[in-house]
């Protein structure tokens, strides 16, 4: 088999000459003419993505199990995105790095590549830059930290900022308490320790196939993550001897399989959007309404907060993903394979549950319906979302009079005013969030409540919005509103007093207001981004809706690895 690295080292012209001299730092002159692999390490540890600072040891691992199967581990630092830093939205520069990665995997002389990310764009990213090159590739997900606790209960983080804040506004927790809690709240290294976008992402990657079966989930601090990872560069080293390319093993089965993933362990809804571009991305035919006829009837097994009461340390003491994933066997493509060669569902032999009060029976679910459900009417045309495992159950079906928001900075300037025309039935409306109008299509769609709401007892509302929300909320929380309102949807002619009608068990979401006097109104364009110059305009100009992934229109489809022009 010829490697794609003897593309640029064998050979005795000037060309090899200088690819092999400027590699040669330590590396015997078997690395370039020996026929051994050259595995990258696509590497997203920054100091700055505080949930992924532990990759470079986690990349050392790797590179061990890459020596050992005779293979060339190389270090390559990409594009790294911290969720908690990151202004305006880390979202905004998912495609960004997803696409310097894919250059940069496709311009350098590698045959295959490790995939290390961690918080929440990370996996995503990666993912979307290997389905396009389509190098043999594989996933080791950084893991989640350590459970940490205040005053003698676990703090789920993420899910308890929300919460803890709300408390604090509501008058019930003081600012001193609340702020004890935050050297308490981050223990370890790691990311989210509940089932947040990162975690979920982690899972998904697994259900995809993308990972050395039984890895998701693995705390970051860990000891067996090392060995894991170490297990992994062996594996990288065997996906380039065999040919087994991401586009082989990302199948639309292994998609189906992630959808069920999704709704069994309570994930997130930005798992959505991030499948959908993956899938834009191989040229998979997978659409939002496969995430409702798929998802919609699978339980949620996993007691994990947002939707329950446990974190990520509890979920793999349990039994792991694993041990979710047998219990909903019979629901998963028997057909689809993993990193391995061998399907999905063989990896599931043996796993059991060894705590049912975090994963629960299939005869004894959390829900009997957890998928993420897919809305539809003339509010949401091209489709919404809402993860009803983390909303108020008798709020999934509501009328309520719209309270409109232009802009998140219009929240901030009017929610908690004594003023504000609001009550506990009213439906909040967020609008100019989406991929085009913010941009980038920020976390920011659970919105806080009113002051004056809270202070009665009040602890969730209807919201709606153009814009996402993080996998550590909850709430009753309508997200990826398509068209947004930037992109002339109907939330643009949302008016404060408009009947809004919520009705998740008929999928439907409307304003009760005549289409025609709907269609008449002008647009409100208010605090919609109109960027002059890099990445923001290129970005807006040609993002997709959330119903297509948020990925770049000219990106979907794979550009293979294929570099046909010399550098010298």
């Amino acid at each position: 088999m010829e490697l794609r690295s003897s593309r640029w080292y064998s050979g005795n012209d000037r060309n090899s000459y200088i690819h092999r001299a400027w590699m040669r730092r330590g590396l015997p002159r078997e690395a370039f003419e020996g026929g051994k692999p050259h595995i990258a390490i696509a590497n997203t540890a920054s100091d700055l993505t505080p949930c992924n600072s532990h990759l470079n040891e986690v990349a050392q691992s790797v590179m061990n199990g890459v020596w050992e199967a005779g293979g060339v581990p190389l270090n390559l630092p990409v594009v790294s995105l911290g969720e908690t830093n990151v202004r305006p939205t880390a979202m905004l520069w998912r495609n960004l790095a997803a696409m310097a990665t894919e250059e940069m995997l496709r311009a350098n002389p590698i045959d295959g590549v490790v995939l290390l990310g961690g918080c929440d764009k990370t996996i995503p990213a990666l993912l979307m830059a290997a389905s396009s090159v389509d190098l043999p590739a594989v996933v080791v997900p950084g893991g989640p930290m350590l459970t940490g606790h205040f005053r003698g209960a676990p703090l789920g983080c993420g899910t308890d900022v929300w919460r803890l804040s709300e408390e604090v506004r509501a008058g019930t927790l003081s600012r001193e308490a609340f702020l004890r809690s935050e050297s308490s709240m981050i223990r370890s290294r790691g990311h989210c320790n509940t089932m947040g976008t990162a975690s979920t992402m982690a899972c998904m990657a697994e259900a995809l196939g993308m990972t050395l079966p039984g890895i998701a989930g693995t705390p970051a601090p860990d000891s067996r993550l090392l060995e894991g990872s170490h297990e992994t560069g062996r594996l990288a080293v065997d996906l380039v001897r065999q040919g087994r390319r991401p586009s082989s093993v990302m199948t639309r089965g292994s998609f189906l399989n992630a959808i069920v993933t999704l709704a069994a362990v309570g994930g997130s809804t930005n798992a959505v959007v991030h499948l959908l571009a993956i899938a834009g991305r191989l040229g998979v035919d997978l659409s939002l309404d496969d995430f409702d006829r798929t998802g919609a009837g699978v339980p949620l097994l996993v007691d994990l907060q947002p939707a329950g009461r446990h974190l990520m340390d509890d979920l793999f003491r349990a039994g792991g993903l694993a041990a979710v994933l047998k219990e909903v066997e019979d629901l998963l493509d028997p057909g689809a394979i993993t990193v391995t060669g061998r399907p999905l569902v063989e990896h599931l032999d043996g796993a059991g549950i060894w705590d049912e009060n975090v994963i629960r029976r299939r005869s004894d679910p959390l829900l009997p319906d957890a998928g993420i459900a897919v809305l539809r009417g003339n509010l949401a045309p091209d489709g919404a979302v809402i993860k009803p495992a983390a909303a108020s159950p008798e709020l999934l079906r509501h009328r309520g009079r719209a309270v409109v928001f232009d802009s998140v900075e219009d929240v901030y300037a009017r929610l908690d005013s004594p003023d504000l025309d609001v009550d506990e039935t009213s439906v909040l409306v967020l609008r100019g969030c989406g991929p085009k109008g913010y941009p980038g299509m920020p976390e920011v769609g659970n919105l806080p409540l009113p002051e004056k709401l809270l202070a009665k007892g009040v602890r969730d509302m209807v919201r709606i919005s153009d814009a996402r929300m993080s996998g550590t909320a909850y709430g009753t929380v309508v997200l990826h509103t398509a068209p947004e309102a930037a992109a002339g949807g109907p939330l643009a002619r949302v008016r404060t007093g408009d009947p809004i009608v919520l009705d998740v068990a008929a999928r439907r979401l409307d304003v009760d207001v005549p289409d025609a006097e709907l269609a008449a109104r002008e647009p409100v364009m208010i605090g919609h981004a109109r960027p002059a110059r890099g990445w923001e305009r290129l970005y807006v100009e040609h993002v997709t809706q959330a119903d297509r992934g948020a990925d770049l229109d000219f990106l979907a489809g794979s550009g293979g690895d294929h570099v046909g022009r010399e550098s010298h």
